[in-house]
């Protein structure tokens, strides 16, 4: 798990201190309006009761975390982080609609200004609140399949209507050992009668005790023909600190244990040919690659030379951003899996368009890419990290269908 500094916590707690007093400012517009006075004074009340716990509650977290056995640490963290969200971000909606109306207010009479305008900034706070909690409550789970058809010039024959299932960005750890969650998605999957199924790194947050009784579950996917997997940024066990390598590396192999428990191929800057009907296909496993803060673990030309002369090829790299600088035209791989960006777990996805700020940090986010006869898919993320919650990007299974 990342650590902030005392420092950066103060900071925050700075930011949602500010944020309250102004919307406490334009709330007093509002609670004019309610003639009781007993009822005035208990909002306030509420209002900075909240505040101050939050705020409290975050500061003594921040002091205590290191005390704290790491799972009840991810549980308390992801949700402090989901509350504070889900007060922080309305407040500043409101705030921010409520100035600007008040300042830009040359519609409406002196009296009606007196009505709609606090009326337009409770909206304003009230709605985005809404938003938050049901994707924390309702679509966290949500479990959507996305569907696609991808036509290969360069497929064999004997792989045309072969049907990949890819999962990715599980996160075990955030589950807190909600088996039957993972069953619901599971179950979706097999009904898809998939030929291959592929996870695409982040099984956990960072710890090998976050599998522990997960194995039940993963044995239960079936695929007519194997199941592969590759490890994410996050199954190295680098966002901890560790008392010695010995205990991280430790770790690390109860991870790549667990591959092999489940029954899944785990490719570590490998390859595997699938032979049919005298026909072969390459499946190419690398490790974590990704631009800086993030650490390069993966060696594409080593697992690429052993599967060079193979004419289909998929690769399975966690990053999407390695798509790009090592894939596209410097290779003649045909379909990338990656997963990685969650798609922010906020969006908005509609038909063919879709948004989330993601898209200002990674240039290939969710959705299928294609440059020239090269495909990318990304996929937006089976779990959730940090903000225990999903608005308007919900938790993906891929179904791809190959075609000639």
């Amino acid at each position: 798990m990342k650590s902030y500094s005392l420092f950066k916590i103060l900071l925050v707690c700075i930011a949602i201190l500010i944020v309250d007093i102004a919307a406490f400012y334009w709330l007093q517009k509002i609670t004019q309006l309610i003639i009781s006075e007993k009822l005035e004074s208990l909002i306030n009340i509420l209002f900075w009761t909240f505040t101050l716990g939050l705020i409290s509650a975050i500061i003594i977290l921040k002091l205590r975390l290191d005390n704290l056995n790491p799972q009840k640490k991810y549980w308390l963290v992801s949700s402090l982080f989901g509350l504070t969200v889900s007060s922080f971000l309305p407040k500043l909606i409101f705030v921010i609609s409520i100035t600007f109306l008040y300042f830009t207010n040359y519609i409406f009479t002196e009296e009606e200004s007196k009505i709609i305008i606090p009326l337009s900034g409770l909206l304003s706070g009230f709605l985005p609140f809404f938003v938050i909690l049901y994707g924390i409550f309702k679509t966290r789970y949500r479990f959507k399949v996305y569907h696609e058809t991808i036509m290969f010039s360069e497929l064999p024959k004997s792989f045309y209507g072969l049907k990949i299932v890819q999962i990715s960005d599980i996160h075990l750890g955030s589950l807190n050992y909600k088996y039957s969650i993972i069953d619901k998605a599971f179950q979706k999957i097999n009904e898809l009668n998939p030929d291959f199924i592929f996870i695409t790194g982040d099984l956990v947050n960072n710890y090998a005790w976050e599998l522990k009784g997960w194995e039940k579950s993963f044995l239960a996917l079936k695929a007519n023909k194997g199941k592969y997997a590759i490890l994410g940024n996050h199954d190295y066990g680098d966002y901890s600190d560790w008392d010695s390598e010995r205990e991280k590396k430790e770790n690390f192999n109860s991870i790549k244990q667990f591959y092999e428990t489940i029954n899944f191929n785990l490719l570590l800057n490998d390859a595997e040919i699938v032979t049919q009907h005298n026909e072969k296909m390459a499946i190419i496993g690398v490790e974590n690659w990704g631009n800086p803060p993030f650490k390069r673990y993966g060696n594409l030309k080593e697992a690429h030379e052993l599967v060079k002369n193979i004419p289909f090829k998929i690769l399975l790299t966690h990053d999407p951003s390695h798509w790009e600088e090592e894939v596209v035209a410097k290779t003649n791989i045909n379909l990338t899996l990656s997963g990685h960006t969650h798609g922010m777990q906020a969006g908005f996805q509609y038909k063919k368009y879709y948004w989330s700020p993601i898209q200002y940090k990674y240039k290939h986010w969710a959705g299928l890419y294609q440059k020239g006869k090269q495909f990318l898919y990304v996929n937006r993320g089976l779990g959730w990290l940090s903000f225990p919650g999903r608005l308007g990007m919900p938790p993906e299974i891929t179904c791809i269908t190959l075609s000639k």
